[in-house]
């Protein structure tokens, strides 16, 4: 299982701050958050970016090993 963590308007969408899915590429993770949380999480994953255990992922091949966790960080104002 993947481990997914939202943060801010990722949170917002998805209406969590975590949750898990068994997914094997980006593209699969991306196509089941779309899926789980429609229209809302589809404005966030336009503009957020994914990384997998640290390190960023753009790619929807990019390989998911069981196991890691994946942080969708939308863009952030502040400073």
């Amino acid at each position: 299982m993947i481990t997914v963590r939202h943060f801010a308007a990722s949170a917002e969408a998805a209406g969590t701050h975590a949750e898990a899915f068994a997914a094997a590429t980006v593209g699969e993770l991306r196509a089941m958050l779309l899926a789980a949380h429609g229209p809302a999480m589809e404005r966030v994953l336009r503009q957020a970016s994914l990384l997998a255990d640290g390190r960023r992922v753009e790619a929807d091949a990019a390989a998911l090993i069981d196991g890691t966790t994946v942080d969708v960080l939308p863009p952030f104002a502040g400073g």
